[in-house]
């Protein structure tokens, strides 16, 4: 159905479906930092193919939704929690199946938690347990870290800089599977074309709030689909174990060699139990 621009809580959210609206909905929510383009076309296309009503969407600060000046901190995570609701509600979907990435599954969390009553099932892919117990799991790899510090030499206003700088931070975050640069690069191309004002992307990394719902992940009474990679650098593969313990109602699928990730060669076991999950 194309791009568009949906007022959602007072701002501007950038949502594309794929396939049939009659269909069960799935709401795709990436990770911080990263545009609705992170969710391939091809990958939503295969899962649109599988009887599902598929759609992404720009976070704030990201492609075409709104952003704010780089550096400041204008909303919480429950504010993008309550974005999502707001998407669904402009498509006119009572429940719909949520899959998160990283902190996408953080949000899913918290709208299993917030509004179990539009969420049919929870999928939580390369994501962390909501709380303090986070802070006991192994760390994100030291090299993230020094790459993202690199960030504040790039010339935004440079394409090919903020192309080269996007596309290496997916291959400081894959696993042992092939770096599969030609298409990184394609996305990350479309990313910096498509946004309003890259820079605001590091406004996530001061994303606060959500503490009403820290350490309840016992209380989600929603199916969760836990799927993790075994070499993930950002969020190690113990997170994804703690989630699949923490959450009661559980199914581990486990990505071997995946790093925090959406690998090509993973898309056809990822779409299979996401849709199987979704058809219990």
């Amino acid at each position: 159905m194309g791009e568009q621009i949906l007022k959602i809580n007072k701002v501007e959210i950038c949502a594309e479906s794929f396939g049939n609206p009659k269909d069960p909905a799935v709401l795709l929510i990436m990770g911080a930092m990263s545009s609705l383009d992170w969710w391939d076309e091809e990958f939503c296309l295969r899962l649109a193919d599988q009887g599902r009503f598929v759609i992404r969407y720009d976070h704030r600060d990201l492609g075409r939704s709104t952003t704010y000046e780089p550096g400041t901190s204008n909303y919480t995570i429950v504010d993008m929690a309550a974005d999502a609701i707001g998407v669904l509600d402009a498509y006119s979907i009572k429940q719909a199946h949520i899959v998160g990435m990283s902190l996408g599954g953080l949000i899913g969390q918290i709208l299993a938690l917030r509004y179990p009553q539009r969420i049919s099932t929870l999928t939580l892919i390369a994501s962390s347990v909501f709380g303090t117990e986070m802070e006991k799991l192994p760390p994100m790899d030291q090299n993230i870290l020094n790459y993202h510090a690199k960030s504040t030499s790039i010339d935004w206003s440079n394409q090919e800089a903020a192309i080269s700088y996007i596309a290496g931070l997916w291959k400081n975050l894959a696993g042992s599977k092939p770096y599969e640069r030609e298409r990184i690069y394609k996305l990350a191309k479309r990313e910096v074309t498509r946004a309003k004002q890259l820079p605001s992307r590091f406004n996530h990394a001061m994303l606060q709030g959500g503490g009403d719902y820290y350490n309840r992940m016992g209380e989600i009474s929603i199916p969760a689909l836990i799927i993790h990679g075994t070499e993930d650098p950002a969020l190690p593969y113990e997170h994804g174990l703690a989630l699949a313990k923490a959450i009661p109602h559980t199914e581990l699928v486990t990505l071997d060699g995946s790093g925090h990730e959406i690998h090509s060669e993973d898309w056809e076991q990822m779409i299979e139990s996401i849709v199987k999950f979704s058809s219990q």
